[in-house]
């Protein structure tokens, strides 16, 4: 083991304060907190092919106005999170030295947030990684902050920090609105093994052998997926035979699915309709306690029945809209009117 480490396992790869260039170099270097839950298919917003396309420097950096908002906003209020911490626990709170790589598996990479000690004068004990997180109430509800334990995706990167760092305590703490929140996360050997074997087998069998990983459900890959590649009009791929039985399966597949969505669709109109006609012209069904379900009059308005129903009213509520002129972009930029729309599956013969 080497003698240059910072903590049990792990050594210093990269000091805190770089540019966000150089930082992006120094995450492609390996698998960071962030990365572990979309290669486990629990990100929304990331799935496991944006991390291998990431990692292999092969995913075009797309600027994100709101994101980059959010990673800000997050920033700024991370040391008030671990203020908080400290002040509920009156545990000695330290700031992260910058981006940590274990010294026996480069691959593993952490940027713990903050991490956390004992202090009995000048000696300090106990060490624990400190994960902070704000989060807006709807945002929280979503994730499940004031549940018994921490969310998933704050907790895997807390334990992910553990085997990078080779400590065996954790916290995530959260600041919702103005409620603080935080969590000690249990020793739990048999996850973080399990953690680092799949980031392992996707390190070595994905990103390094050059083999895309499976795309996976989501729709954010779904996006990537339409605007990976530059598309020549027509152009065509032959499938080998391996290649054709595969999509074969895959397209048989597709139509099972296709009914069967069709089938359940039918049954949920059929529920629905049922807890419609119970509430007839009430609003809202009430139990002793609690709401069971409404069915208020705030969805999506309905412009072409009010003008129908409603014809001088409409003709005095008109106004012009600012709106790009589509078929114009068509007519005189083709090639860029094509680069700009999706690309959307068709089977031919298919009942969708």
């Amino acid at each position: 083991m080497s003698t240059d480490l910072l903590t049990p396992t792990a050594r210093l790869l990269a000091p805190s304060g770089l540019s966000r260039d150089e930082w992006l170099k120094v995450r492609r270097q390996g698998i960071g907190g962030s990365d572990v839950a979309a290669i486990l298919g629990m990100d929304r917003r990331r799935g496991p092919l944006e991390v291998y396309l990431d990692k292999r420097g092969e995913l075009e950096q797309q600027r994100d106005v709101q994101l980059e908002r959010s990673a800000r906003r997050g920033d700024r209020l991370e040391g008030l999170v671990a203020e908080f911490f400290g002040e509920e626990t009156g545990r000695w709170v330290v700031d992260s030295p910058g981006t940590l790589q274990h010294a026996e598996r480069p691959y593993m990479l952490a940027n713990p947030d903050r991490f956390s000690f004992l202090a009995d004068g000048d000696d300090l004990s106990d060490p624990a990684v400190l994960e902070c997180k704000t989060r807006t109430w709807r945002s929280a509800r979503r994730e499940d902050w004031h549940g018994e334990e921490p969310p998933d995706g704050p907790a895997l990167q807390a334990y992910w920090y553990c085997a990078v760092t080779g400590y065996t305590k954790a916290h995530v703490a959260g600041l919702v609105d103005d409620d603080f929140i935080y969590f000690e996360l249990a020793h739990d050997a048999e996850l973080i093994d399990h953690l680092v074997k799949v980031v392992s087998d996707f390190w070595h069998n994905h990103v390094v052998a050059g083999v895309p990983p499976e795309p996976g459900d989501l729709e954010s890959t779904g996006e990537l997926l339409n605007h990976l590649w530059d598309v020549s009009a027509d152009s065509v791929k032959l499938f080998t035979p391996e290649e054709v039985a595969e999509a074969d399966k895959l397209l048989a597949r597709r139509e099972e699915i296709i009914r069967e969505r069709k089938k359940l669709k039918r049954e949920l109109g059929a529920v629905e309709n049922k807890l419609k006609a119970r509430l007839g012209d009430a609003e809202i069904a009430l139990a002793p306690g609690r709401e069971l379900y409404s069915w208020r009059r705030n969805g999506n308005f309905a412009p072409k029945r009010f003008r129908e129903a409603h014809p001088d009213l409409a003709a005095a509520h008109r106004r012009q809209v600012d709106a790009l002129d589509i078929e114009a972009i068509k007519t005189h930029h083709p090639d860029e009117y094509r680069a700009h729309r999706a690309r959307v599956l068709r089977v031919p013969g298919s009942t969708s």
